[in-house]
């Protein structure tokens, strides 16, 4: 059994405020025994503008956030997933989407460039996303080995596609973390279904973060931070404001029930080519 903690957070615009925040909630997250802490996207900033972000730039390896997460995860001595930074691509005006997870002795192990981003209109003049104005897509999906088994990396509206997760699930994924900022319109509609179906089709543990909250920018995100096991159960969950969501992870369990159920071995490879 491993214990972890999807922390929510209502990011504003000052970064410091952000940072302190996040450290109080790995601090007290890992005091309640947390192995794997997990925070929001954007965690470090909900900017006036999308470009705020664009500002906060660092190189992989270095800058103050980077910093702060290795220095809360060798503290702690707990694994971090770092919601989503920006990190130089060779673009400098769109930055990745970088999802980082530190081991509990501060080093960063592996690396995950958001893939799908939200490019989408939910209102004719209030809410409009390009996040592909500002970010750079990233290509490669993450598979990485921890002590509590195999992590599977992915950020917010990722979600909505499956195959990503399908392939994730194929590399060996046990737990896969979903940082996000989901729309309070679009969180309403679908943020809990797809996790759980995310999770039921991949028989796999699903831990989102979230954002959760009213911005200083004038948006709301839907909080309902969630860790869902892979029968589609809901075992925590909060729903608005800062705080954390804890449970207790049975891999042992999931393996026995892969086993009994092997749905993932079951698929068929179609006559036809749908991607």
């Amino acid at each position: 059994m491993i214990k972890v903690a999807a922390i929510q957070m209502a990011s504003g615009p000052q970064v410091q405020a952000n940072l302190m925040e996040a450290s109080r909630l790995v601090k007290d997250a890992a005091e309640r025994g947390a192995q794997l802490v997990t925070l929001p996207e954007t965690f470090a900033i909900m900017g006036l503008r999308d470009q705020d972000r664009v500002t906060l730039t660092e190189t992989y390896g270095a800058g103050p956030i980077q910093d702060t997460l290795s220095r809360l995860a060798k503290k702690h001595k707990v694994w971090i997933v770092g919601g989503t930074i920006p990190l130089a691509s060779d673009k400098p005006e769109r930055p990745y989407a970088a999802s980082l997870l530190f081991n509990d002795a501060g080093e960063c192990v592996a690396r995950y460039d958001k893939m799908h981003l939200f490019d989408v209109m939910l209102d004719d003049e209030i809410e409009i996303y390009a996040e592909s104005d500002t970010n750079l897509a990233g290509k490669n999906p993450v598979v990485v080995d921890t002590p509590f088994g195999k992590l599977g990396l992915s950020v917010c509206y990722d979600v909505r596609f499956p195959e990503l997760y399908r392939y994730l699930a194929a590399q060996g994924a046990q737990i896969m973390v979903v940082p996000s900022a989901f729309t309070d319109v679009t969180g309403k509609a679908h943020w809990e279904v797809l996790l759980r179906a995310r999770a039921i089709e991949n028989l796999a543990y699903v831990i989102a973060p979230a954002q959760g909250g009213y911005h200083v920018n004038g948006r709301t995100t839907y909080g309902h931070s969630m860790i869902v096991d892979y029968w589609g159960r809901i075992c925590a969950t909060l729903q608005k404001g800062s705080g954390i969501a804890m449970a207790e992870l049975d891999l042992e369990e999931l393996e026995r029930t892969r086993r009994h159920f092997p749905v993932l071995t079951h698929r068929c490879a179609p006559d036809v080519d749908i991607i």
